[in-house]
């Protein structure tokens, strides 16, 4: 057989190479499609979404919301102060924030409680309540009767009010900056409007008498403070500095300078020796590198090209020898190269030469030496400035001690003596701020009545519902999106698995199956044997169901010209996704042409197109590979389609169904079959659990692949076609059953087949 004719010979080794496939862009038509296939997610998301919205609404009391507005103003305290405070940005910042905190403190809540004896107002306690609150309530009650509280004395029971007064206080209010102004915003919200305004004036009220009396308690602790520290600091002061003259006198230090010792002299010494060391460095490296070359013979130091170097001073006597010294020996060279080594001229040039080197030698022998007496010189000049300098250092380290133990003494002197100052002045502003106290703060927008409620809004409210019902819907339908793994159209079959796609069978509706089958009995065209869907295609020959498979039919031959019978195995890789019934069709609709068409049940261990036979068959393929029965003598004859039938019958006893069909009993059977008709329809057990249809495969000629669609899991069916690639080399393609066609255009692309199945309407019938 030749399998190049199939779509997956060559291709099913590149399945495994899919893995890399990339995420493509979602582009507009993919987004309508999933709109049109989830826009009744989504309205049942915002339709939810009204319902509890308005619930809320039904059950959420009023607030009403007043509010003040505080500026914090340092201008207010000019007069009293003498030079007035100045502070950066990011110190103001701080300011206002220190601000912000108290407003919302739970002592400034304290005092408006007691201020306005908000802890005996029950109106204020006991607020109406939301429906959380009325189940919070009523959980707190359940939770007193099962454990009663303790019982409350007369001052633990007002203390209890009060604190819940501060609670609900600190609740209701807000108190935020107003931008980046040096303005505060104190708010409060609660059920009583008329109360919202006067607990808010009470707060404002509250914060400038507590600002009042924070500063002047501020000013009287500071002063009663710095009075005491003044004292010790006068006497701690004069101390310091007596003791700084007696420790002068005692140790024979001038008041002037009070240095024996020039820094100037010591930095001068210093400096000459470090350019004395670098001279001594530069003299060593000299003397050593021509003494080298000296000590390399006659011969090499005249080959040194170290000597002719232009920056190497006394050379110049040298350099010319070498030039010399260089000609001659060209000159020599010459003559010997054209006359010879004993020519005379020759000879005289080598005596030359010899005098040339003993002559540079000796130049380089007295350099040698005038360079180490430079050296010796320098060496001698920094040991002398090294000496000095250790000399000058070490006559007073008694002295330098004493001068460090005077500075330190100097130092604490002057130390205490700034503190003193510092704290004078301070003592003097606080004296003065004490008997002028004034807040730094004003009221700019007295807080008012409020007239409307603040919350809730009703038309944001509903419209806050609606969106989040609707993201909520969307975000279930995305989901939903996200986790389809199935095939949905036939162009995800070819990417996805590189085989053919063949069609989409109908789900078949069970009113115009029975409908067929109604009509077909009134026609009195024969005794069935199948049920009317395993022959609807026959009974409707001009349903898209026939349609499909007469192309999965033309595919089957156009793969194999040649075959005189044809073998076809229906295969899926999980249950229940209508293999056996798409083959029946698929055997009925063949006979029912005039082809000699044999249908074989090959899933022996579970016969679904078996059991739904009219009439249960007594043996069956078992039987018949086993050599209990003759092949034909376990057929059946459907008489509506002509549909000759092998069934299967299920056996008690284990039967290790792979090995009978790849015995040769099963080769014998298929041989046999193909002499007596022209098509051979076998329904194969699934592909995901069991080796059978693997073991089918030598005997089979093709193969089509069925899997349900809106189930069959992509990458499952990919997996177990690369795990069977002989039965994917001989797949002829793919068909998708159970097809909804209602929801199909849902699924394709805006120019997709799929979007027009609906125009072809009339040239299909599912009518006999």
């Amino acid at each position: 057989m030749n399998q190049n004719h199939f779509p997956m010979h060559g291709k099913v080794q590149a399945l495994s190479g899919m893995d890399d496939r990339r995420d493509e862009f979602i582009d507009l038509d993919r987004l309508v499609g999933m709109v049109r296939r989830n826009w009744k997610l989504a309205a049942i998301g915002g339709a939810i979404g009204l319902v509890l919205g308005g619930l809320y609404l039904l059950s959420a009391p009023s607030v009403y919301t007043a509010s003040t507005r505080i500026l914090l103003d340092q201008n207010l305290s000019r007069f009293a102060e003498d030079e007035p405070q100045s502070r950066n940005p990011l110190q103001m910042d701080s300011v206002v924030l220190n601000e912000v905190e108290i407003l919302g403190s739970s002592r400034l809540a304290r005092t408006v409680a007691q201020n306005m004896g908000l802890d005996e107002n029950d109106a204020f306690l006991n607020p109406p309540q939301s429906f959380v609150g009325w189940v919070k309530s009523g959980l707190r009650s359940v939770v007193s009767i099962i454990s009663p509280p303790p019982e409350l004395t007369e001052a633990e029971a007002a203390n209890a009010r009060l604190g819940k007064a501060q609670y609900l206080l600190q609740s209701g209010l807000t108190a935020e900056r107003v931008g980046r102004s040096f303005v505060i915003e104190v708010s409060y919200r609660t059920n009583d409007r008329i109360l919202a305004g006067d607990i808010t004036r009470g707060y404002a009220a509250a914060y400038l008498a507590d600002q009042l009396d924070a500063n002047f308690e501020a000013t009287q602790q500071a002063t009663a403070w710095l009075q005491g520290r003044l004292e010790e600091l006068r006497t701690s002061s004069q101390s310091a500095a007596l003791a700084v003259e007696r420790f002068r006198a005692e140790n024979g230090l001038t008041a002037a300078r009070g240095e024996l010792i020039s820094e100037q002299q010591l930095s001068e010494l210093n400096g000459q020796l470090i350019l004395a060391q670098a001279e001594t460095a530069r003299a060593s490296a000299r003397y050593r590198q021509f003494q080298s070359i000296v000590d390399s013979g006659p011969q090499n130091a005249v080959q040194n090209s170290t000597i002719s170097s232009a920056d190497q001073p006394g050379t110049e006597a040298i350099v010319d020898l070498r030039q010399r010294y260089l000609q001659v020996a060209q000159r020599k060279t010459g003559i010997e190269e054209q006359f010879g080594a004993d020519h005379p001229q020759a000879v005289a040039l080598g005596r030359q030469e010899a005098e040339l080197t003993q002559q540079i030698f000796r130049e380089l022998q007295q350099l040698t030496n005038s360079y180490r007496n430079e050296f010796e010189v320098a060496q001698s000049r920094e040991q002398s400035l090294r000496d000095n300098l250790d000399l000058l250092t070490g006559q007073v380290p008694e002295t330098n001690t004493a001068m460090v133990r005077l500075r330190e003494l100097e130092q604490q002197a002057n130390t205490l003596s700034t503190l003193y100052q510092g704290f004078l002045t301070r003592y003097e502003e606080a004296s003065q701020h004490q008997s002028f106290p004034i807040a730094k703060a004003r009221v700019i927008s007295p807080a008012g009545n409020p007239v409307s409620p603040s919350s809730p809004r009703k038309t944001m409210t509903i419209a806050l519902s609606l969106v989040l019902g609707l993201m909520g819907g969307a975000a279930v339908a995305g989901l939903r999106e996200f986790r389809e793994r199935s095939f949905r159209t036939g162009a995800q079959i070819a990417p996805e698995l590189g085989l053919r796609f063949l069609g989409y069978l109908p789900y078949f509706d069970r009113r115009i199956v029975a409908a067929a089958a109604a009509q077909s009995a009134a026609n009195g065209e024969g005794e069935a044997l199948m049920p009317p869907e395993m022959r609807f295609a026959a009974m409707a020959p001009g349903s898209s169901t026939a349609e499909s498979l007469r192309h999965a039919r033309m595919m089957v031959d156009a793969a194999l010209p040649d075959k005189a019978a044809r073998v076809i195995g229906f295969a899926s890789v999980l249950p229940g996704e209508g293999k056996s019934t798409t083959a029946a069709n698929f055997a009925a609709l063949l006979a029912a042409s005039g082809r000699r068409t044999l249908l074989i049940d090959g899933d022996m261990r579970n016969p679904g197109l078996s059991r739904a036979l009219l009439r249960p068959p007594e043996t069956g393929l078992v039987d018949v590979l086993g050599g209990a029965t003759p092949w034909h003598g376990a057929l059946l004859q459907d008489k509506y389609t002509q549909t000759i039938l092998l069934p299967s019958v299920m056996r008690r006893n284990f039967t290790p169904t792979a090995e009978l069909l790849s015995g040769a009993e099963a080769a014998t059977l298929i041989s046999e079959a193909r002499e007596h008709f022209d098509y051979v329809v076998v329904d194969l057990p699934p592909l995901g659990a069991l080796l059978d249809a693997r073991a089918f495969e030598p005997i089979c000629d093709a193969f089509i692949i069925v899997a349900e669609w809106g189930r069959t899991p992509r990458e499952l069916l990919r997996s177990a076609l690369e795990s069977h690639r002989e039965i994917g080399s001989k797949a002829a393609g793919v068909i998708l059953t159970k097809t909804d066609m209602q929801k199909l255009g849902l699924y394709g692309s805006a120019a997709g087949p799929e979007q027009y199945t609906g125009h072809y309407g009339a040239y299909y019938s599912d009518k006999t």
